[in-house]
């Protein structure tokens, strides 16, 4: 049971657009039916308006199953449909109507009827809306992609036990999604595929020299890969799992030869059916993200009943930590961060450890961990599952109460700020580790913008050093790191603690030195810490 709003937010991605009554968003979808044969009067929510030979029929149809919306995929428009009065007469020629004007019809049939409506794509078959909307509607069964069918495995046996070798079913990204206990006529390459769930980059670049990834683009007809025994890869034959227009994944059979015949339509039909559930359960799966996504993006912004939203979550009300993770490739920035989504929401609500949301360039993750290394594994597992291309750099914020999750962000921002500026390979900083690094980095962000005194001790014995060549300001800060220790800040500069004496004196002839004040040796540490870049130089 979903809203009309969240069925038009999933369906959408699929060309489907809902044409007026916005107010009917709010309103509960309960039941789906398709008219019958002999009463096409089928109550229910919403119907599929199968068979109807326009928007006339589809409209009134679901006027009469006193349905909340109805969904209508029409090849053309009819030359001999009925028309709304404002329309041209019967028998006055007109030109097929425009998508603009189509919708500007049904949300006119919509108004009169008091019926939501829905056009689809043509590209989209019945069977494949059919099966996303009862998915959204009716079922709540759960896959490693969210809620939805749960036999792609089954499937992927059936077809090998049809055609006669070891099937496999893999994502738009070459990510294995399933695959037959069949090892007929396996191989290497297979079982490499298999144990790292993803083809092989080696694999990946063969099959793009040979042109596969663009065949399946482009078309989807069956296509057959020779051998290649240097990389373990017997023949293959590949087909697209497509929805309309868009290229969903593809399935792979194992075999010495191209498949001809029944074998061969066995596999375009395996691949439709394929579609039909990749559908269904990406379907669920964007409805159960948005959610999910809304759900933590009102917690990190302290915008929710911080305890019931994080219960909704199945998150537990103490030690939080908010990890905000960036990821891009050389040429692309988007791509990899709505990869690194994906994954990231990808598998069981319920076994996944931490709940994600996307906020702008930024994807944060909130789960428990009451020591920085548990967020760093997770970490570590979600670039392992990325192409090998991505940069990953991530924060990770201190534990925290519910409540306090606004503040964690803001922790996590910081530190992942610090690793983007750390050296390649670096570990992802926590904040309760690197809280003092936070706070040296803040204080040299403020010394950068002149918001340091220009004519304090510091200031001045920098100055001196510059036009002089003396070294007074590394004199003072290892005399202040070394607690006024004389011998343990001269073996830090290596000299004689002597030395060390007389610049002191010779610096507090330059300037007022009170190094008997504890206050002023606080400041004075602080100070050469905001300026640490600069006394790099």
């Amino acid at each position: 049971m979903i809203t009309l709003d969240r069925l038009v937010n999933v369906l959408g991605g699929y060309g489907v657009r809902l044409c007026g009554r916005p107010e009917a968003r709010t309103m509960w979808l309960r039941g789906v039916a398709m008219p019958e044969t002999a009463d096409r009067h089928a109550a229910s929510d919403l119907l599929l308006a199968v068979g109807a030979a326009g928007l006339d029929d589809a409209v009134r149809w679901a006027a009469a199953a006193q349905a909340t919306a109805v969904l209508v995929r029409l090849e053309e428009p009819e030359a001999d449909e009925p028309r709304l009065p404002e329309e041209p007469e019967a028998g006055e020629s007109r030109a097929p109507a425009e998508p603009a004007d189509l919708e500007r019809r049904a949300a006119a049939l919509g108004d009169r009827y008091g019926v939501a409506v829905l056009l689809a794509d043509p590209a989209v078959s019945w069977s494949q809306l059919a099966g996303m909307v009862y998915g959204l509607v009716l079922e709540s069964r759960e896959t490693a992609s969210g809620r939805g069918p749960t036999d792609l495995f089954a499937l992927a046996d059936n077809l090998a036990d049809v055609v006669g070798g070891a099937v496999t079913i893999e994502d738009r990204h070459s990510r294995v999604l399933a695959y037959s206990r069949s090892q007929q006529a396996g191989d290497p390459a297979r079982l490499e595929t298999i144990l790292g769930r993803r083809v092989p980059d080696r694999l990946r670049e063969l099959l793009q020299r040979r042109g596969v990834f663009a065949h399946l683009a482009a078309t989807d007809e069956p296509l057959f890969v020779p051998a290649d025994a240097a990389n373990g890869l017997t023949g293959r034959m590949v087909v697209a799992v497509r929805a309309g227009r868009e290229l969903l994944g593809s399935v792979w059979i194992s075999c010495a030869a191209p498949l001809t015949g029944d074998h061969r339509r066995a596999l375009a039909d395996g691949a439709r059916t394929v579609a039909l559930h990749l559908l269904r359960s990406r379907a669920s799966a964007d409805l159960e993200r948005q959610v999910e996504s809304d759900l933590v993006i009102r917690l990190l912004e302290g915008s929710a009943d911080a305890a019931t939203t994080a219960s909704r979550l199945g998150l537990a009300p103490h030690d939080l930590r908010v990890i905000a993770v960036r990821a891009d490739t050389a040429d692309d920035r988007h791509a990899a961060l709505l990869l690194a989504f994906e994954q990231a929401t990808t598998g069981f609500g319920w076994s996944r450890p931490g709940r994600s949301a996307l906020l702008g360039d930024t994807l944060y993750t909130v789960l428990r961990a009451e020591e920085p290394g548990a967020a760093r594994r997770w970490i570590t597992a979600l670039h392992a599952e990325l192409p090998a291309r991505v940069r990953v750099a991530a924060g990770i914020g201190a534990p925290a109460e519910v409540a306090e999750l606004p503040a964690g962000r803001q922790e996590a921002d910081e530190c992942l700020a610090l690793h983007e500026s750390a050296a390649p390979g670096s570990v992802p900083p926590a904040y309760d580790e690197s809280w003092d690094d936070l706070l040296l980095r803040r204080l040299r962000a403020a010394a950068r913008t002149g918001r340091t005194p220009a004519r304090g001790p510091v200031s001045t014995l920098l100055r001196y050093d510059t036009r002089h060549g003396t070294r007074f300001v590394p004199t003072l800060r290892a005399w202040l790191e070394s607690q006024g220790d004389l011998t343990l800040a001269a073996e830090r500069l290596q000299v004689h603690p002597n030395t060390v004496r007389n610049r002191l004196r010779k610096m507090g002839e330059l300037t007022p030195l009170d190094l008997d004040d504890a206050r002023q040796r606080l400041a004075m540490t602080i100070m050469l810490a905001a300026m640490e870049d600069e006394l790099r130089l």
